[in-house]
């Protein structure tokens, strides 16, 4: 069963998460979730999966976990999107899904990040997207 929270909680629970991470994953966290948000307007922060930063526009984009040595950024729709910057360093070997596993010592490339995340959205804002009358009528008639 998918269990949400509504958004003000989820941002809530989402800020108690990074205080409660008082090391670098707590820092790095908060800077993956600073750049998802301005990265495109319309993204909105969800608490799913007893614990899990989720940011959704037009379906899921990506999560934010926290593990002992790494902070993970799981993108619902991965193996689907262009990956020019060579982020992607997790997870290779899914057919949809793909992940950025983020050390301790690691930068954040913020430009190459916003990309991808732009492109996420734009990916699941396509999908979203209903075909016209003319190409459904041209579909039904061939």
């Amino acid at each position: 069963m998918k269990t949400s929270v509504p958004m003000e909680s989820a941002s809530a629970l989402i800020d108690a998460k990074i205080s409660e991470l008082a090391d670098w994953r707590g820092k790095t966290l908060a800077k993956v979730r600073e750049i998802v948000l301005k990265a495109a307007p319309g993204i909105i922060e969800e608490w799913k999966w007893r614990g899990t930063p989720v940011w959704s526009c037009g379906g899921i984009i990506c999560t934010g976990e926290t593990y002992k040595s790494v902070v993970k950024m799981t993108f619902a729709k991965g193996a689907s999107l262009e990956d020019p910057y060579h982020l992607f360093n997790s997870s290779l070997e899914g057919n949809v899904r793909r992940a950025i596993d983020i050390r301790e010592d690691d930068g954040i490339d913020e430009t190459a990040l916003t990309d991808l995340i732009r492109a996420a959205v734009a990916f699941n804002l396509e999908g979203k997207k209903k075909p016209s009358r003319l190409k459904a009528k041209k579909t039904i008639l061939q």
